[in-house]
């Protein structure tokens, strides 16, 4: 269910960050001519032919160096190796083969994984290269010229690509399945949740953080419907993320939130809201997603009094001022404390994400609030509002058409969003409003 990976390996300076680059459209990897200059993997998400993947750029591969950053650097490739559909070897066709692209060569021989050799900074017209048919030596794959600065040649690689990739996983997900993405910071019980919805040890749990290294499916069906639960690697702060593993665990849990429904962000009550959390949730709001924060270990709390769920949510309330429309749940997946009601709450913020409201209705609504509340003038010019309309879902996106985007000041927008919200419900799930000025073509 999860986008297909392509990895974009090869020894240093070779011009893989600057294929990225060119391929995903955009200058997301830096681009020297200093060997070892990426040394995170980098990913991105890329389209072609109707079709969405995921590609990801590795710092360059010195298998014999015993040097600690380009030992880890060859680690990173290898997991990225591991993760990947398939792998596209980069080499240089003005430098020829050498002894690294051999070494290379058999690392991806013995992955098992198809293989295309990506033949870079073939630039000139014409006839190829005499040196390009050298790397048929290497033997592990199809040749493709490729000039990664000019562009030339990306579109046949990505078609020799897209002979190995599978795109159908998605369509295997029965109609109806809600994906539920189970996120957070490392150790706060994410694993051990799943384990109690599913009756069963399906994950390991341990008390040592970072244990879940991939993200794990688990199909879940009761009498409120059918889930697939995606128990995830902790989310950590970059700077904390010593271990390569650790990489390849983010680049998991950021997709697993990608192809998620809802995403039930796992906090620890006996530490309380962090600045990760925020992380965590934040790119879960970016990216569209119905959300509940369900913090976890409420039966480690103690001292509780009448009053302690009332004065721990308020403090939440502040913490998630940024996605003021999350719902919140105390539970415990040790003892199984009120777990059992996180499927209506799931069920309620997949169908509020999902809603679609009639033009009609919008209009009505549009009508009594801005009689209610005036739009906002400036310098005698006053705002106008012509019409809403909603033109998607997941999230619920709203256009917004006016005489003058200048006038239309955020906490006006943020008028109209809580009222959007308290008119139909839209409790869980990020809105979107688009503001456009009539007859211009522009937000």
């Amino acid at each position: 269910m999860a986008k297909p990976v392509i990895a974009v390996v090869g020894r240093p300076n070779v011009g893989k960050s600057t294929l990225f680059n060119k391929l995903v459209g955009q200058r997301v990897a830096i681009v020297e001519d200093t060997p070892g200059v990426t040394r995170d993997r980098i990913y991105a998400d890329c389209e072609w032919r109707g079709k969405s993947f995921t590609i990801v750029d590795t710092g360059g591969i010195e298998p014999a160096s015993d040097d600690i950053i380009l030992s880890q650097m060859r680690r990173q490739a290898e997991l990225a190796i591991r993760s990947a559909d398939i792998t596209i070897l980069v080499v240089d066709v003005k430098s020829g083969m050498t002894a690294t692209d051999q070494e290379v060569a058999e690392m991806l021989r013995k992955s098992g994984k198809p293989v295309i050799v990506c033949v870079n900074k073939c630039d000139g017209v014409g006839d190829l290269p005499d040196d390009f048919y050298e790397f048929y030596n290497l033997g592990i794959g199809d040749l493709i010229p490729v000039s990664s600065v000019h562009g030339h040649g990306t579109g046949d690689l990505l078609d020799a690509a897209f002979e190995h990739l599978n795109f159908e996983d998605d369509e295997e997900v029965e109609e109806g399945t809600i994906k539920v993405a189970v996120i957070g910071k490392p150790n706060v019980g994410k694993s051990s949740l799943i384990n109690y919805i599913a009756g069963e040890d399906r994950l390991i749990v341990s008390d040592i953080a970072g244990t879940t290294r991939d993200s794990t499916d688990t199909l879940i069906e009761n009498e409120t419907g059918k889930y697939i639960f995606i128990d995830t690697a902790g989310l950590r702060k970059k700077s904390k993320i010593l271990d390569a593993i650790e990489h390849y665990s983010v680049l998991r849990s950021l997709m697993a939130v990608d192809r998620a429904d809802v995403c039930v962000i796992v906090i620890d009550a006996t530490v309380g809201f962090t600045e990760q959390d925020s992380k965590v949730a934040g790119y879960a709001h970016e990216q569209g997603k119905a959300c509940i924060v369900a913090v976890n270990k409420w039966d480690a709390v103690e001292d509780k009094t009448g009053h302690t769920m009332k004065e721990f949510t308020d403090k939440l309330k502040q913490d998630f001022s940024f996605m003021s429309y999350v719902p919140f749940i105390f539970i415990s997946a040790k003892t199984g404390q009120r777990v059992d009601n996180l499927f209506p709450m799931i069920r309620d913020v997949y169908q509020q994400n999902g809603i679609r409201i009639t033009t009609g209705v919008l209009n009505d609504l549009l009508g009594y609030i801005t009689a209610r509340v005036q739009p906002p003038s400036d310098k005698g010019k006053r705002l106008k509002i012509y019409y809403m309309t909603q033109a998607s879902t997941n999230p619920p996106t709203f256009v917004i058409f006016c005489n003058n985007h200048e006038l239309f000041h955020f906490s006006y927008q943020r008028y109209i969003e809580n009222q959007i919200r308290e008119n139909f419900g839209l409790q869980g799930t990020p809105i979107r409003l688009i503001i456009r000025e009539r007859g211009k073509d522009k937000d």
